[in-house]
């Protein structure tokens, strides 16, 4: 089974950042932090998603990112899936907190269901095959549109097309440079067709 361990976001000011995620998100070592200082101009092909039980949980983290210095990209609203709201980090990471569940069934919790990882793919067939061959299953396939990937452990792993992908996060399509991230896993040290880098666990740590 290809194990993803964790998600490491490279970032200007990794104090900063760490200080952010502890007060918005709360998240456990699934998130690291390192410090680069990469070029990256606009949407960097990835958004990072945190899925809940009820609305309570969504606004209760998107107020929490907010408070602590986050951009809201798309307010959180009701949708024909659910409910759910995607904001922007101050290091530029954009995450979205959704649940399919439109009432709520007992007091807000920060706690969520699971932590999503979708990468933006010029070409989502292609890039389906090559994490295939690279030991991944797959758990869910539309077309070339969307693809789940079947159990990684702490992080799951999704493909959309990027144009989708970003206007899902409510941003332009287009950018430039570093993707500013790296994941971490049990498969080894590889670069994806969209140039996303992955590594050995062991090496994804805190700076």
């Amino acid at each position: 089974m290809a194990n993803i361990e964790s998600i490491t976001l490279e970032v200007a000011d990794p104090a900063a950042a760490q200080q952010f995620y502890a007060t918005a998100f709360g998240l456990d070592t699934r998130l690291r932090v390192r410090e680069s200082q990469a070029p990256t101009d606009g949407f960097r092909g990835f958004t990072l998603s945190l899925t809940v039980a009820q609305p309570a949980n969504v606004d209760l983290y998107l107020d929490a990112a907010l408070a602590a210095g986050a951009t809201s990209l798309k307010p959180a609203a009701k949708s024909f899936w659910g409910y759910g709201g995607v904001v922007q980090a101050p290091d530029g990471a954009i995450w979205k907190v959704a649940t399919s569940s439109k009432k709520d069934s007992g007091p807000a919790a920060k706690k969520f269901e699971s932590f999503v990882l979708l990468l933006g793919a010029a070409d989502v067939s292609a890039s389906k095959r090559f994490y295939v061959d690279h030991g991944l299953t797959v758990a869910k396939s539309f077309g070339k549109m969307y693809v789940e990937f079947g159990e990684t452990g702490p992080v799951k792993l999704a493909l959309y097309g990027r144009r989708a992908l970003a206007k899902d996060a409510g941003v332009a399509q287009e950018g430039t440079g570093s993707h500013r991230l790296a994941v971490a896993s049990s498969v080894g040290a590889f670069t994806d067709p969209d140039g996303f880098a992955w590594e050995a666990a062991q090496l994804a740590v805190n700076h």
